[in-house]
């Protein structure tokens, strides 16, 4: 790619983004999106400036789950995944419509302060019988797949580890079914609040807030052999008049800062 065409397409996404806003819309723009991105793309909706009524309040859940409301008719014009897997197989039944992956995440554990978790004895500590772990839901939601993921890389450790760790993983979260333990409360706050689990695998952007609330917790990265790298997914699903211009707008610079904003790993900034 030649730094010329790289100069022409970025004067042109900015030429399209200030094309203006307040155009008659027969219905709201709608968005579906990964309840890991309630705070950035809440943040996000507000800076792209449309005009009041032009966008409904935006849906957020467990990537699949909303991509199962979506196949079983919900109209939706954009949606952001917290996989790419989710955004795909909608682009299958939807001519094919391209996925772009437009920010990163990384998975922690929050653990309660007297449990002693180090990245360095992560897996140890949670092989232990005693420890209660806690996950999202695999299928309906990437945060278990993710999690999934670090049991089978756990295997290569630890022979055994993968089939212990799915045995004992309780899914307290991201499921069809599943809510908060905690009324008003956020999913993974009121895990630790009705102290149902010792330690969440999680997103690293969300412990800060469920710190925040709960008192004596802990945010342990995973050590590098336990890594694993979520990567979130981008559809536009019809051709409402700010659907790519709201995509575009997440893959622009300010749309990426307000990822960096809230703990995501931007793919689009210097």
């Amino acid at each position: 790619m030649t730094l010329g065409y790289i100069r022409c397409a970025g004067a042109l996404l900015a030429a399209f983004l200030m094309l203006p806003l307040h155009c008659a819309m027969s219905e709201p723009l709608r968005i579906y999106a990964a309840g890991s991105l309630t705070a950035a793309f809440t943040d996000m909706v507000k800076a792209f400036g449309a005009a009041e009524g032009d966008i409904a309040t935006p849906l957020f859940g467990p990537s699949g789950v909303l991509r199962g409301k979506i196949e079983q008719g919900d109209r939706v014009d954009v949606f952001a995944s917290a996989d790419m897997d989710q955004p795909r197989t909608l682009s299958r039944s939807h001519n094919g419509s391209p996925v772009v992956m437009f920010t990163r995440n990384r998975l922690c554990a929050l653990a309660r302060g007297d449990v002693g978790l180090t990245s360095d004895n992560l897996l140890e500590t949670l092989l232990k019988p005693s420890i209660r772990l806690a996950t999202s839901t695999p299928g309906a939601d990437p945060g278990g797949d993710y999690a999934w993921a670090v049991f089978a890389r756990a295997e290569a450790i630890h022979p055994g580890a993968q089939a212990m760790l799915q045995a004992k993983a309780l899914k307290l979260v991201g499921g069809s079914n599943t809510a908060p333990l905690v009324a008003g409360r956020g999913a993974v706050q009121g895990i630790f609040l009705t102290n149902a689990a010792d330690v969440m695998l999680g997103y690293c952007s969300s412990a800060e807030a469920v710190m925040q609330e709960v008192q004596g917790l802990a945010n342990v990265p995973l050590p590098p052999e336990l890594t694993v790298g979520p990567a979130y997914g981008l559809i536009v699903l019809s051709d409402h008049l700010l659907a790519a211009r709201f995509a575009l707008f997440v893959l622009s610079e300010r749309g990426q800062t307000i990822l960096r904003q809230h703990g995501f790993d931007p793919i689009g900034l210097p």
